[in-house]
């Protein structure tokens, strides 16, 4: 067969010698052929015919009709679903074989005949315009704080033209998250851009039919530092692309960097973040030409930031608790039936009163979870015995496992009534003097004593009598062959 490469020989070398015979042979071809090249002056390729004929019968030319009508009125039908449907409407007619000559014929006729699909239009961005952020969940790289899973989730902030990014720690997809993450951001950056560009948070957009498009948190945040905020269209993921693209790649190059330290385990939170942020300028490290671009033109960082928290007002039930995003928090007792002002911050709140920070309370996230201290409650538990049988916050009443333990054996040797007054001295006692002190002489006694009382536990603490270590358990190996004895015993038996 003549290729491209023998006729371009045969054009180049037809000036250089004189007869046919000599040009065909430089050309490595006949006579006959290289003077039907010459003639026509075409090369084989244009030569070929276009190949618009079918080499086999069509097997699904009779039901196509049904096929092809079925595809309109059903987009979202796959191939082999529809294939299926054949083959029960026509038992024996059509074999399993015959699937993939049927998906490439769907195939052609959507491409030929069926609806116009989603076009993706790619973005041009300039310097300073355009940034994103969103959240994303770490849970899945395995991390851990001191062998402990660490459940948690990351603000990601990320510049569109230069892919300047950075993150925040976080735990939840609050309005005090988004806040603080964004803040730490713009002020890291140094700089504001034009635009930011989110999806459809519930701590920055509201609900549709609200006549306001954005929460009045997050346009109080916006107008602070000057930026036009806008969201994507539900369920459009790829509106956000880059943040969308950066998650990937960020997780990926956490993975990386995990696997290269050899741990994934770190000594605390701080560890941790210190980790990140070196990652992170590593990866920045090669974007420092398009970002001087953009922070030649950012807009300048107002005098202060914005409030990282949200405010509220509460008042103190008679149980002494406040109920602040639909959890329940203790308060000292001292401000029962009092009115108190609420800090919602990120990962912790604080409870105001008279223009002074009275408490300092981690946040629960989620509906109807607790946080009670039993330091709040403990004078009047103390008076008010009878009621912590059945008090409904019983449970966080014991600090540590140490607890629960003495409050089992001292309601074994005293009973309820009795038993339950001396652990709530017990409880008294640790709130006034020291838990750990409490704690490690419970410990002794759980350990040494037969019986045990608040008097014994006051002793020791006023003591001050340091309890011996924790005594290590040493279990010996387990000899495996007294297993099959058993075995052979057992068998014996059923003979």
């Amino acid at each position: 067969m003549v290729t491209d490469r023998q006729v371009r020989r045969l054009f180049k070398m037809k000036n250089k010698v004189k007869y046919l015979y000599q040009l065909a042979d430089k050309a490595g071809m006949s006579t006959k052929t290289a003077r039907k090249y010459l003639k026509s002056g075409v090369s084989p390729s244009q030569c070929q015919a276009i190949h618009d004929w079918p080499t086999h019968p069509d097997a699904f030319a009779g039901d196509w009709p049904w096929v092809e009508e079925f595809l309109k009125n059903n987009s979202g039908i796959e191939s082999k679903s529809l294939f299926e449907a054949l083959q029960r409407e026509y038992p024996g007619k059509y074999q399993d074989g015959e699937l993939r000559t049927f998906q490439r014929r769907v195939k052609q006729w959507k491409a030929l005949s069926g609806p116009g699909q989603e076009v993706f239009f790619s973005q041009i961005y300039k310097p300073g315009q355009w940034c994103e952020s969103d959240f994303t969940r770490m849970n899945k790289l395995g991390i851990t704080i001191c062998s402990i899973p660490f459940i948690h989730m990351l603000y990601h902030f990320v510049l569109c033209l230069s892919n300047w990014e950075t993150v925040t720690v976080c735990f939840s997809e609050s309005y005090e998250s988004l806040s603080s993450g964004l803040q730490n951001a713009l002020w890291k950056l140094g700089g504001i851009p034009r635009y930011h560009k989110t999806d459809n948070l519930t701590s920055a957009v509201n609900k549709v039919g609200n006549p306001e498009e954005f929460t009045a948190n997050y346009r109080g945040l916006a107008s602070h530092y000057g930026f036009q905020s806008c969201k994507i269209q539900p369920h459009c993921p790829n509106e956000n692309g880059d943040i969308e693209q950066r998650h990937h790649r960020l997780k990926r190059a956490v993975e990386q960097a995990l696997i290269l330290r050899g741990s994934r385990d770190f000594n605390s939170r701080e560890d941790y973040e210190m980790f990140l942020e070196k990652l992170l300028d590593q990866l920045n490290t090669g974007r420092t030409k398009l970002l001087a671009e953009e922070l030649m033109v950012l807009w300048q960082l107002p005098a202060r930031r914005h409030e990282d928290f949200t405010r509220d007002k509460c008042r103190v039930s008679r149980g002494c608790t406040i109920r602040v995003l639909k959890n329940s928090y203790s308060v000292h007792s001292r401000i029962r039936g009092e009115n108190v002002d609420v800090r919602i911050y990120a990962e912790h709140i604080e409870v105001w009163y008279a223009q002074r920070i009275i408490e300092v309370l981690p946040r629960l996230h989620g509906e109807n979870g607790h946080y009670i201290n039993y330091r709040h409650v403990i004078d009047t538990l103390v008076r008010k015995p009878g009621a912590f049988e059945n008090y409904c916050y019983k449970d966080d009443m014991f600090p540590t496992s140490q607890f629960r333990i003495v409050y089992d054996i001292l309601r074994d040797q005293h009973g309820m009534k009795k038993g339950n007054k001396q652990y709530l001295k017990i409880l008294e006692l640790a709130a006034n003097e020291n838990q750990t002190s409490v704690n490690e002489a419970l410990r002794f006694l759980i350990n040494k004593a037969d019986a045990i009382d608040f008097d014994m536990v006051k002793q020791i603490v006023k003591s001050e009598q340091q309890p011996p270590d924790v005594t290590d358990v040493c279990i010996g190996d387990i000899d495996i062959n007294s297993y099959d004895c058993l075995l052979e015993s057992a068998e014996a038996l059923l003979v």
